[in-house]
C-alpha cells in the first residue's frame, strides 16, 4: 500500500515539477522565474523524500536538509539581486 501511496506522489510531484518548468521558461518577470525555481526546490525536496520513504533509508532525509539550505540561500541571492543589483555589498 505504502509503494502505491509513493508511485502517486512521485507522478503528482513531476507533474508539479513540469508545470514549474513553463513558468520558467514561459514567466513574463523575472520574479516569476525566481518563485517557480523556489517552487521547484521544494518539489525536489518532496521527491527526495518520497524516496527516503520508498526505499525505506535516512540518508535521502539529511539530503533534503542540505537541498532546502542550499535552495533557500540561492533564493535570497536571487532576491538580493533583483533588489539591489548585487550580491555581496
Amino acid at each position: 500500500m505504502i509503494s502505491a501511496a509513493c508511485s502517486f506522489a512521485i507522478v503528482a510531484i513531476s507533474v508539479s515539477i513540469l508545470l514549474n518548468v513553463y513558468r520558467l521558461v514561459a514567466g513574463p518577470d523575472a520574479t516569476d522565474r525566481i518563485l517557480a525555481l523556489d517552487t521547484m526546490v521544494v518539489n525536489a525536496i518532496g521527491l527526495i523524500v518520497v524516496a527516503g520513504i520508498m526505499f525505506g533509508t535516512a540518508i535521502y532525509f539529511e539530503a533534503a536538509l542540505l537541498f532546502a539550505m542550499v535552495g533557500f540561500v540561492a533564493t535570497v541571492a536571487f532576491c538580493k539581486f533583483l533588489l539591489r543589483g548585487n550580491v555581496i555589498e
